[in-house]
């Protein structure tokens, strides 16, 4: 009994957390997307970004030696080579962002960022290859 009675109370109470992506619910999402878009809105992100938080790969191209040691150990298949540069790209929609690439990149070429809004149409678009 005591459950309904909590379950009947709660049924009624407002939200107490800000919505995300905006403060406020806007009226249309699409509207509110491309008003953020021109600038004219902000999103406000649902937390602060948390210490060592494993968010978009960050590659420094200037670092890496081409050993391909990322490519052996990720296990999505996410890290391509470049042959003819000795160099890698990042495919970030398959990236299960477990960082171990990072941890075995002997120059310290990889690192993860606190970026974390990375959805898209275009698992192809500029934003979700890294290379470099």
């Amino acid at each position: 009994m005591k459950m309904i009675k909590v379950l009947l109370r709660q049924l009624f109470l407002t939200p107490a957390t800000n919505k995300f992506p905006a403060k406020y619910a806007p009226e249309s999402a699409s509207a509110f997307l491309s008003s953020v878009h021109r600038g004219e809105s902000v999103l406000h992100p649902p937390v602060a970004v948390p210490p060592n938080f494993r968010g978009k790969i960050a590659y420094d191209r200037d670092k890496c030696t081409g050993c391909n040691l990322c490519i052996k150990v990720c296990p999505t298949k996410a890290i391509e080579p470049i042959p003819d540069e000795k160099k890698i790209k990042i495919f970030v929609s398959r990236c299960c962002f477990c960082a171990q690439c990072n941890d075995i990149c002997p120059t310290s070429a990889l690192s993860m960022t606190d970026e974390f809004l990375l959805s898209s149409y275009d698992k192809f678009a500029d934003d979700l290859v890294v290379t470099g």
